[in-house]
């Protein structure tokens, strides 16, 4: 090959043009109170050593109304006579810094951020440790991003939602079904992106969509129009759980409300959804967002009511602060004037975002002389992150069957690997929806060659696989190798926001291929699922050719190494699954839009996630195998606590009704249960365990069937023993709540699941207000 010399002209034109590029993405100037701008770098709301609610009072003081009305929305509009830059408050980060948002630009210096894998496929770690390291990694990219001019500081993340149905497309943003689980990565994520640093935000995140939202557009019934009709019961004790953990627990800087309405509500529009709960009651210290539109869906959609002005009234004297969308800035001045509103309710809503922006630094003067100043290209896709997103998926994945056992495959004795079907060879499917640009792929395909020779046939065209004219093309692959991995399953044309699932079986003819390669093929055969939601996989049961099953969900952008370090055994699987596995027939005669969690055997209703159903299911909600054996002992735990009450005796009995009771009148700050559990691992590979707590309380009461209390993630060598202490809250985690929504204790015998071991506990209502165990 003839050498080819560039002229040097050339060569500096190139330079030139590498520049240019990087510049694209400079440093960002002042937000606010340049210190380079004399008119107003010493102005009130400028003066650091001043307290926040000082400095938001001055800058109220000094807007105009109609200027205040223009910062009620995302893209909150400059003051240039102030100083003030305009801000755009809607960026994401859902598993990584994403681009959904109009406030983040990929490009220049940040081509890319981490992706991590989609949030149900982490929460199949059951490691709260895993998702606070991964919002501060998040953290640092955004706040690297932002100081590169290319981000904002607010995220809308995370989703906190209830998978509540299986079949709902935005049920792979979520941490699964489990009340608790939920909101404990609310928390932990949340933690991790906002960070430690007292009253000084990373950045703002936000829990959302607040509440009872987990419907986006089935059989003709969408999320603008849908009216959620919620008992107290089920809004206590299951929708608004992860919500109150994530403001109480996690601090969160923001809530956003929801599209649909509840009860006849929107809301965005509800003062008792907003005002009462989330700031009230859980006292929010943050702003409260709309959904996307929100305010004008109750409007023009739902009809809620009759003029725009009084829409965007009721929508701020509900509590809400921020608007994504227009509706706010063009009808609240309006609605002022007319006196449906008045400027100290708008001041209300303003006083909640300039002091999280104030939190955020955004009125400091320069960024590069704050905290995180230092933060900018270096700090993205750095080795460590990218290695943390590989772990992340590495523990995500579940070993759903493991016939024989088939897994690990050997790299020595299957030196060939046929790799079929539509998710084989995948990049940007891994990383599921709500994800920005990944810093590089490892695809599934690349994932088995790096250790192994393989064969590749796609199998289907794509996902939808309605045809089967390379059936023949794969299952000759499978006939010519020592093994055979199919990758099958879903992808965003399944399974999306605005898109529900119809059903919950493998598309098209993707069953098809699977058991004709699985009957063909020479050696052991492999199914790999990615998707987000569940599948009825049932026909694997009975068929000998499929040995081995793992579930991958959608594992970012380091997924394809880490299938196959399981596949090989160069990790061990520990991850649990997050969400009950149905079969078809669960939902054949259940509406998406039947909200009871609660089964009702006389309506023939099933009953929703493992806490209310019992019928058969393909595989339980924390369901994980693994390459080792892991057996529990309980080395100590109480057998009866004291409940201590507030007030006399006379009060304390009043207290106690139904053989309950209730937790407003118990004393709960230190109202922990102790359990010393060890855990051996008595197999021959080391390996994470997830160690699951559940509860069943006493019978006669509304409680669910089981419930977990609590959970906790922990390496044990082969051979060796840890021991863990969990402490299960009362007051949280053993009380129920009845059908007028009060959470109650319930007085009698608990018992506590831990793997194949049982322990009772009793609760008594104690006079003297002591603890005994």
């Amino acid at each position: 090959m003839a050498s080819t010399t560039i002229p040097i002209s050339l060569t500096v034109l190139l330079l030139l043009l590498l520049l240019l590029g990087r510049q694209s993405s400079a440093a960002r100037e002042s937000f606010a109170c340049d210190p380079k701008d004399a008119a107003t770098r010493n102005l009130g709301f400028c003066r650091v050593s001043l307290a926040i609610p000082d400095r938001v009072r001055d800058l109220l003081g000094r807007l105009t109304l109609q200027e205040k009305v223009k910062l009620l929305v995302n893209n909150a509009a400059a003051v240039p006579r102030l100083g003030i830059k305009g801000y755009e408050w809607w960026s994401e980060a859902l598993h990584g810094v994403s681009n959904v948002g109009p406030g983040t630009k990929f490009g220049g210096d940040f081509p890319g951020a981490t992706s991590f894998p989609q949030v149900i496929t982490t929460a199949a770690s059951f490691n709260a440790s895993l998702w606070e390291a991964i919002g501060r990694v998040v953290s640092d990219e955004a706040r690297a991003m932002y100081n590169g001019g290319v981000a904002g500081l607010t995220y809308w993340s995370p989703n906190v939602n209830i998978f509540r149905d299986p079949r709902w497309g935005r049920g792979q943003e979520t941490p699964g079904e489990d009340p608790v689980v939920v909101g404990t990565y609310a928390a932990s994520y949340v933690r991790g992106l906002q960070g430690n640093d007292g009253n000084r935000l990373k950045v703002a995140a936000c829990c959302k969509h607040f509440t009872a939202y987990d419907l986006d557009n089935w059989n003709g019934v969408d999320r603008f129009h849908f009216n959620a009709k919620v008992s107290k019961q089920d809004i206590e004790d299951t929708f608004d759980v992860p919500f109150r953990m994530c403001v109480k627990e996690g601090k969160v800087a923001s809530v956003m409300c929801s599209y649909n309405q509840v009860n006849g509500v929107p809301t965005c529009a509800d003062p008792n959804l907003l005002k009462k709960t989330v700031r009230g009651e859980w006292r929010l210290d943050g702003y409260i967002v709309s959904d996307c539109d929100s305010v004008g869906v109750f409007y023009d959609s739902q009809h809620y009511t009759s003029t725009p002005e009084e829409a965007a009234a009721d929508a701020i004297k509900a509590g809400l602060d921020l608007d994504c969308g227009p509706f706010l800035a063009v009808h609240s001045e309006e609605a002022v004037k007319s006196g449906l509103l008045t400027e100290a309710d708008v001041n209300s809503a303003l006083v909640n975002t300039l002091t999280v922006q104030m939190r955020l630094g955004m009125f400091d003067g320069e960024p590069s002389a704050q905290p995180y100043g230092n933060l900018g290209p270096r700090d993205v896709c750095t080795p460590a992150h990218q290695d943390l997103a590989y772990e992340a998926a590495k523990q995500g994945i579940v070993l759903l069957k493991n016939h024989g056992p088939i897994l690990p495959l050997s790299v020595r004795r299957f030196r060939t690997i046929a790799v079929i079907g539509p998710n084989s060879n995948v990049t940007v499917p891994m990383i599921g929806n709500y994800a920005g640009v990944a810093c590089g792929y490892t695809s599934p395909l690349q994932g088995i060659g790096k250790y192994t020779r393989t064969i590749h046939q796609p199998g289907c065209a794509d996902v939808a696989c309605v045809r089967d004219q390379m059936f023949g093309a794969a299952i000759d692959a499978a006939r010519g190798a020592d093994a055979t991995v199919l990758f099958m399953g879903l992808n965003q044309s399944i399974e999306a926001e605005t898109r529900d699932r119809t059903d919950l079986l493998l598309p098209g003819r993707q069953q098809e291929l699977v058991s004709k390669v699985a009957a063909a093929a020479r050696g052991p055969t492999i199914l790999v699922l990615m998707s987000g939601g569940p599948i009825d996989v049932s026909f694997t049961n009975n068929d000998p050719h499929i040995a081995g099953i793992l579930w991958a969900g959608y594992p970012g952008q380091a997924g394809g190494a880490a299938i196959a370090d399981i596949v090989f055994g160069f990790s061990n699987p520990g991850g649990k699954l997050p969400i009950t596995w149905y079969p078809q027939e669960y939902i054949s005669n259940l509406p998406m839009t039947a909200m009871d969690m609660r089964s009702s055997p006389s309506k023939s209703y099933p009953g929703r996630t493992y806490r209310f159903y019992k019928g058969p299911v393909v595989y339980p909600f924390g369901h994980g195998l693994t390459y080792t054996k892991f057996v529990h002992s309980i080395a100590s735990a109480p057998t009866l606590v004291q409940v201590p009450l507030h007030g006399h005796r006379k009060s304390q009995n009043a207290s106690v009704s139904g053989k309950a009771i209730r937790v407003t009148h118990a004393k709960c700050s230190r109202l922990s249960l102790g359990v010393h559990v060890d855990v051996k691992n008595v197999g021959s590979r080391e390996g994470s365990h997830t160690l699951l707590v559940f509860s069943n309380p006493p019978a006669g009461h509304w409680a669910p069937h089981k419930q977990l209390v609590a959970f906790e993630k922990v390496h044990v060598a082969a051979g060796a023993t840890q021991r863990l202490r969990i402490n299960i809250h009362v007051c949280k985690y053993l009380s129920v709540v009845d059908k007028s929504g009060i959470r109650r204790i319930p007085l009698g015998q608990h018992s506590l699941h831990i793997g194949d071991v049982r322990h009772s506990v009793s609760l008594q209502a104690a006079t003297l207000g002591v603890i005994k165990s």
